[in-house]
């Protein structure tokens, strides 16, 4: 009797020739089966457009089609160009917050892997086979080292790679003669300038000469002026902005 691995090997053979169907009882249904699948299809000179086919035909359902490619994408270093593809460029100093979207992978185990996890506002997120996990503050290097320790008592030498796909937490705020007061995500390295920019810019009445930063530093606010004359003629170079800074503008 044929097992079902050789089985599954003339059919993805025959994929090359367009069809094959599992009986019902043997349909796939597990991620990490579906990441093998899709390597060894490749392997057999498939294109992704209709390996996606005929594993739909097999049994999978596009949500976890979806998921897996994403992991593979990630786990074999490819470029994915839709929007919600790429991750971020990560601010200097970034540490993990409440509502950041974390992408997990672990080398050839795909049930052990997450395309997309948000950070509660706990702090925690929810990761297969280690439960819950407490990230709030650490790096993506300090995460992939603790799951590594985590998943070493079940997978032999896991190899984990963690990105941050999209941060939500870290913000710099305006308030005063600005047009729209209120938050900006800071999603990379960002200046005062470049803040009152995407907020619109400053009101007729706004006093440019009296801007300050309120920046948290040691426990406390720490009062950093800005003349915002002299950096828009070139006299003073622009300032850098930090997570939760407060950029006051004094009517």
């Amino acid at each position: 009797m044929v097992s079902l691995t050789a089985r599954r090997w003339v059919c993805l053979a025959s994929f090359l020739a367009g069809a094959c169907l599992f009986a019902a009882d043997e349909r796939p249904k597990t991620s990490k089966e579906l990441f093998e699948y899709i390597n060894e299809a490749r392997k057999l000179g498939l294109k992704d457009d209709q390996i996606r086919k005929n594993a739909l035909t097999a049994g999978w359902d596009q949500a976890i089609i979806d998921q897996t490619y994403s992991i593979v994408r990630l786990l074999n270093n490819e470029k994915d160009d839709s929007p919600a593809g790429q991750p971020q460029r990560l601010p200097e100093g970034y540490r993990i917050g409440a509502g950041d979207v974390l992408q997990i992978a672990v080398w050839k185990e795909a049930d052990a892997s997450v395309p997309e996890v948000v950070v509660r506002a706990d702090g925690k997120i929810s990761v297969p086979l280690v439960k819950e996990i407490d990230v709030l503050g650490l790096t993506p290097k300090d995460l992939e080292k603790l799951l590594t320790e985590r998943l070493s008592k079940l997978i032999n030498d896991p190899d984990v790679t963690v990105v941050a796909k999209k941060i939500n937490s870290l913000k710099v705020y305006l308030s005063g003669g600005v047009r729209k007061e209120g938050s900006i995500p800071l999603l990379g390295p960002m200046t005062v300038l470049q803040a009152i920019n995407e907020a619109g810019g400053l009101t007729e009445y706004a006093k440019r000469k009296k801007i300050y930063i309120l920046r948290p530093e040691g426990g406390k606010q720490v009062r950093v002026p800005f003349d915002y004359q002299t950096v828009i003629k070139g006299e003073r170079p622009d300032t850098p902005l930090r997570p939760d800074d407060m950029i006051v503008v004094p009517n």
